[in-house]
C-alpha cells in the first residue's frame, strides 16, 4: 500500500520481486510479511537489496456497482490514476526482467532482523528501512498467487446482491453467503442461526457488514431483510478455510471426483488454494471428499440397510443364484455370500473340478475382507464361482462361506481345493465336506514364505533361494524317487528344512503323492484378475460393489462367449499348443507292446515308460497331471491309429469351454428399497458394522509373497540374520 501511494498507483495493479543472491535469472515475487523476511534472510550478508517494483495494465473497474469488500476496495481517484499512469522501462541491460518495471531501488537492510515489521519504503526513489510507520505487505499485489488464485470465486461474488433477494430455502442463503465470503475474503460470524433466521456480522472488531434475512410467512423461502453493504475492517486478506465448509469443499470437487475418483486430499487442498484462495487442511479436504463421494454413491449407511432387498433383486433376477446375509445380535453386518446362476452352471458343466480359495482386504470406510472361489476354465484363464464380504477373516468366516458355497453346488464329489495351510481352514474343509470325496491341496507359496519364517539357523540369502528351489522340485516332481532326491538336497544343506519338509505333510502339496486332480495349479493365488476388481470398488458402498463385481463378471462371460465362436479346433488355444508340443517329441520314441492285451506298450526315448492306453495312464506321470495325453502316450495312440483328441479331457474341449461361458449374468435394477411390508422374508434391519480404520496411512501396495531371494540383515558380529551390528544381543553379553 505504501509504495502504491509513493508512485501514485493503486496497490492491486502492482507487484515486488527480487533476485536470490547470485542469481540473476528468476526473480522472486514479496506476497506476504513471510515472503519479507524471507527476502532479507537470504540477504542477511548483504548491505543492501535490489527490489523490483512491476505494473499490470488493468481496466479500470466501475466502483459505482460493485460490492463494499476487501478484495474490491478501489476510489475513483485510485481508478483515474491507475488509467494515466504510465510504467517506466529499465535500461537495455535489465530487459530480460520485465518491460514493465516502475524503478530501480535500493533496499537497506536492518541490523536488527526482530524489527522488520518497523520498517517502511520509504524517500526519494529509494526503498529505505524506517522506523516510524509499520510496514504490511499482506494484501493481494497484481501478479501474485492469491489474486490469481481468486478468479474462479469470481463468479460468487454477486451471490448476495442486497435487501430484498429471496432463496428457496435457509440452507441455500448460508451457501451463498459463504460463497459471497470467499469471493470477497471476508470471515463473517453467526449472530443467529436457526431454521427460519440467520443474522450475519463481519468478523473484524467494529466492522460494520450486517446481513439479516428471515422466513417469509407461510412459505419456506428466505428473504435478505437488512444489509449494511460496507465494510470498513483492514488487514490481512482471509485465506483460512474455517469459512469452507466440508458441504462447501464437497460441492466444489464433486465434478472432479466423478472424473477422478482417486482425487486425493493433498490434491484438494491446492486445488481449492489456487482456485479460490482458499487455504483449507487435510482433514477438512478429506472429510468434504467423503461427503462428495456420498453424494455420487450413495450412503455407506443406507446401502447396509439395503442388504436384504438387494440379495431378493439378485435371485430374482438370476434364478438359481445365492445370495445371503447375517447380521450380529445387535444387527450390525456381519457375513454376505454371493454366487450368481451363471458361474455355478458354468463351473460344475465345463470346469474341472478345482477351486482356488483366496482372500483380499477392503479399504472401504467400514474395511472388511472379501473372500472369494475361483476356477480355471479350459484354457487356464480365471471364472469366478464365488465370493464372499465379511467383517474380518477368521476360522468362522471362512466356515460359513464354505457352508454356502456346498450349498450353491449340486455335487462336490471329486473336487479338489487349493488353499492355504492354515489350521482353521485346514479344519473348515474337512468338516465341511466330510462326506465327499474332496481334496485339500495346500498352497506352494504360502508352504515357501513359512518355510523361510521358520528356518532359525544362519543361512545366507543364497542358501535359501537353494532351499526354496529344491521345495519346489520336490513339490513339482511327478514320482516319489524324483521328490526324495530333492528332499535329500534340501537335507544336504539344512537338517532342519528337511525335517520341516518331512513334517508339512507332503501328501497335500507334492505330485508324486497327491490323491487328488490339481493340474499343476500349485498355488491358491490363481484369482488375482478377481481381486483386482474388488480393489478398484473397495471405496464403494457395499451393495454398488457387489454389483460392480456382478458388472464386470457379465461383462467376462459376454465376451469370451464371443470369442469362442470364432474357434476353428477341437480344444481351446492354449491346450491346442500343449498338445501341439508334445506331438512334435514323438519322432524319437519307439513303442513296444508288451503283452497280448494290447492295453500297455513300452515306449523307449531317452527313458523308458509303460503307458496303459485303457487306463490313460504313463509312468512318467505327465498324462495324469495335467489331463492331456504326453508324448509318450501320443506316441502309442498314433500306432494304434487312434485320434490323441480322444483322449484328452473333456474340459480342454471347445465345446465344454462354450458350457462354462453359456449363461449370462442379469442386471439389477437400480430401484429404490421397497416398504418393508412388500417383503417377503420377514423384516431385517441390517446397520454398518462397527469397524474402525487404523490409524496411519493404510498400505498402497498389497502384501504379496517373500521373495526368497530377497536380501536380509546379517550381521557382522554374530552372523544371525534379522538385525545388524549395532542392534546385536551379542554386544551387551560380551560387554556384560
Amino acid at each position: 500500500m505504501e509504495v502504491a501511494e509513493m508512485f501514485s498507483c493503486v496497490h492491486s495493479c502492482i507487484s515486488i520481486k527480487y533476485f536470490l543472491p547470485g542469481n540473476s535469472k528468476t526473480l522472486i515475487t514479496i506476497s506476504n510479511d513471510k515472503d519479507l523476511q524471507r527476502m532479507i534472510k537470504f540477504h542477511e550478508n548483504s548491505s543492501s537489496i535490489d527490489v523490483y517494483v512491476m505494473v499490470e495494465e488493468v481496466v479500470a473497474p466501475d466502483v459505482s456497482n460493485m460490492p463494499a469488500s476487501r478484495s474490491s476496495r478501489t476510489t475513483l481517484s485510485e481508478a483515474g490514476i491507475l488509467a494515466d499512469a504510465t510504467p517506466c522501462v529499465l535500461d537495455d541491460d535489465m530487459d530480460e526482467i520485465s518491460p514493465r518495471v516502475l524503478l530501480d531501488s535500493t533496499f537497506d537492510v536492518p541490523d536488527d532482523l526482530a524489527n522488520v515489521d518497523e520498517h517502511i519504503v520509504n524517500v526519494d526513489g529509494h526503498i529505505a528501512m524506517a522506523p516510524e510507520i509499520p510496514l504490511s505487505m499482506s494484501l493481494p499485489l497484481s501478479g501474485s498467487s492469491e489474486e490469481k488464485h481468486m478468479k474462479a470465486a469470481q463468479q460468487w461474488q454477486n451471490n448476495i446482491t442486497g435487501v430484498g433477494q429471496r432463496f428457496n430455502s435457509v440452507n441455500d442463503f448460508r451457501d451463498a453467503l459463504r460463497k459471497y465470503s470467499i469471493a470477497h475474503q471476508f470471515a463473517f460470524k453467526y449472530k443467529k442461526n436457526d431454521s427460519h433466521r440467520v443474522t450475519v456480522r463481519c468478523k473484524a472488531e467494529g466492522c460494520p457488514w450486517r446481513i439479516h434475512a428471515s422466513r417469509l410467512s407461510t412459505t419456506q423461502l428466505i428473504c435478505i431483510k437488512k444489509m449494511n453493504p460496507m465494510h470498513t475492517c483492514e488487514g490481512s486478506v482471509v485465506t483460512t478455510g474455517h469459512q469452507a465448509t466440508r458441504s462447501w469443499v464437497a460441492g466444489v470437487i464433486k465434478e472432479k471426483l466423478k472424473v477422478s475418483p482417486n482425487y486425493k486430499p493433498k490434491d484438494i487442498v491446492t486445488d481449492i488454494k489456487e482456485q479460490y484462495g482458499v487455504q483449507l487442511n487435510y482433514f477438512q479436504a478429506w472429510r468434504g471428499k467423503e461427503i462428495a463421494k456420498e453424494q455420487l454413491q450413495g450412503s455407506y449407511k443406507e446401502a447396509y440397510g439395503q442388504l436384504p432387498y438387494f440379495c431378493e433383486q439378485i435371485m430374482e433376477t438370476n434364478p438359481g443364484s445365492l445370495a445371503t446375509f447375517t447380521t450380529k445380535p445387535d444387527s450390525s453386518f456381519h457375513r454376505l455370500f454371493v454366487s450368481f446362476h451363471a458361474s455355478l452352471y458354468g463351473f460344475q458343466q465345463g470346469c474341472r473340478p478345482l477351486l482356488f480359495l483366496g482372500s483380499v482386504p477392503l479399504k472401504s470406510k467400514y474395511q472388511g475382507t472379501l473372500l472369494a472361489a475361483t476356477a480355471p476354465d479350459g484354457d487356464d484363464d480365471v471364472f469366478p464361482v464365488a465370493f464372499a464380504v465379511v467383517d474380518m477373516v477368521s476360522d468362522d468366516s471362512w466356515l460359513w462361506f464354505l457352508q454356502q458355497l456346498k450349498a450353491a453346488l449340486t455335487t462336490c464329489h471329486g473336487l479338489t481345493i487349493v488353499a492355504d495351510r492354515e489350521k482353521g481352514l485346514k479344519e473348515s474343509i474337512s468338516n465341511v465336506f466330510q462326506d465327499d470325496s474332496v481334496y485339500h491341496a495346500y498352497c506352494l507359496r504360502f508352504l515357501s514364505e513359512q518355510l523361510i519364517r521358520d528356518l532359525k539357523g544362519q543361512f545366507s540369502h543364497e542358501v535359501k533361494r537353494l532351499i526354496i528351489d529344491d521345495f519346489y522340485a520336490a513339490a513339482y516332481a511327478p514320482r516319489p524317487e524324483g521328490f526324495q532326491k530333492c528332499i535329500e538336497s534340501i537335507k544336504s544343506i539344512s537338517l532342519e528344512a528337511y525335517n520341516w519338509v518331512i513334517e508339512s505333510e507332503p501328501l497335500h502339496w507334492a505330485n508324486a503323492f497327491f490323491p487328488g486332480a490339481r493340474y499343476n495349479h500349485m498355488t491358491s493365488n490363481f484369482g488375482e484378475m478377481f481381486y483386482s476388481w474388488a480393489s478398484e470398488a473397495h471405496e464403494l458402498p457395499i451393495t454398488q460393489m457387489v454389483d460392480t463385481i456382478r458388472g464386470k463378471i457379465m461383462e467376462l462371460i459376454n465376451n469370451r462367449r464371443l470369442a469362442s465362436n470364432h474357434w476353428l479346433t477341437r480344444l481351446t488355444p492354449f491346450r491346442e499348443e500343449r498338445l501341439e508340443k508334445e506331438s512334435i517329441k514323438v519322432c524319437a520314441l519307439q513303442v513296444f507292446n508288451s503283452g497280448p492285451t494290447g492295453n500297455k506298450f513300452e515306449v523307449r526315448g531317452d527313458t523308458i515308460e509303460v503307458v496303459d492306453i485303457n487306463n490313460y495312464d504313463c509312468s512318467c506321470k505327465g498324462w495324469q497331471l495335467t489331463g492331456l495325453p504326453c508324448c509318450h502316450a501320443i506316441a502309442v495312440i498314433g500306432c494304434l491309429g487312434r485320434d490323441p483328441y480322444d483322449y484328452c479331457a473333456r474340459y480342454f474341449t471347445c465345446e465344454s469351454y462354450r458350457l462354462t461361458y453359456s449363461e449370462s449374468v442379469h442386471p439389477i435394477p437400480s430401484e429404490e428399497k421397497p416398504l418393508q411390508k412388500e417383503f417377503s422374508q420377514s423384516i431385517v434391519t441390517v446397520t454398518p458394522p462397527p469397524t474402525r480404520r487404523p490409524p496411519g496411512r493404510p498400505p498402497t501396495k498389497k502384501l504379496g509373497m517373500v521373495e526368497a531371494n530377497k536380501r536380509q540383515l546379517q550381521c557382522s558380529r554374530c552372523k544371525c540374520t534379522g538385525h545388524n551390528k549395532s542392534t546385536c544381543k551379542e554386544r551387551n553379553t560380551m560387554h556384560c
